[in-house]
């Protein structure tokens, strides 16, 4: 058997596109019948204000991320892009899990206006995240959003992340760099097992 290289250690496991089920949702890889909804919801101006989507955001934005970015980064295993439907097959928002490094991935999610303030966006969060723990042998998820996108704060904290602090200058976001609050989820939040052995740091209580 060849020893396998640094690089290849790092690399991303490659895995197929799947769909995941929750209570009330159905979260699936994006197709080209889903361009039109992605393209309307994305005229939200907080979703442009709040995350790196384009801005203006284009119907050639919308396909270039449904049949390039998104299919690209199952292919490769970098990035899992879900759109969050409601059974009837109505868009709700999308969610990535973006591998950041070994057994690290970060979650970025938007919300479709209408649909806020239900819990969809949560009960998506924790669908994917135990998704990430039990198969892609992750056992750290952050999550990151600039300073001041409360409501992107409130789906995390209600999630069971825990808030770590603010780090300056570690968002781009069209080419101003910003602060970001910081978050992590790992799976014994979730009463699940890690696939690597924690030990967390004594408390001084």
């Amino acid at each position: 058997m060849a020893a396998t290289t640094p690089s290849e250690q790092n690399r991303p496991m490659e895995h197929p596109p799947v769909t995941l089920t929750s209570a009330r949702l159905v979260l699936r890889p994006l197709g080209p019948q889903d361009t039109d909804a992605l393209y309307v919801a994305a005229q939200d101006p907080d979703i442009q204000r709040w995350t790196t989507i384009p801005s203006p955001y284009l119907p050639e934005h919308a396909r270039s991320f449904i049949e390039l970015i998104a299919p690209e980064g199952w292919t490769t295993g970098a990035m899992s892009t879900f759109g969050v439907f409601l059974p009837n097959g109505a868009l709700t928002g999308v969610l990535s899990l973006t591998m950041r490094s070994p057994g690290t991935a970060e979650i970025g999610f938007w919300a479709v206006k209408e649909h806020r303030g239900r819990g969809y966006t949560t009960e998506a969060v924790l669908a994917a995240t135990r998704w990430a723990f039990t198969t892609l042998s992750v056992d750290r998820v952050e999550w990151r959003a600039e300073v001041g996108n409360t409501p992107s704060r409130v789906v995390a904290e209600h999630a069971g992340f825990t808030l770590e602090g603010t780090l300056r200058s570690a968002i781009d976001n069209k080419g101003v760099r910003r602060d970001c609050w910081v978050a992590s989820l790992l799976p014994s939040d979730l009463g699940l097992p890690s696939t690597a052995p924690y030990i967390p740091t004594p408390s001084n209580d």
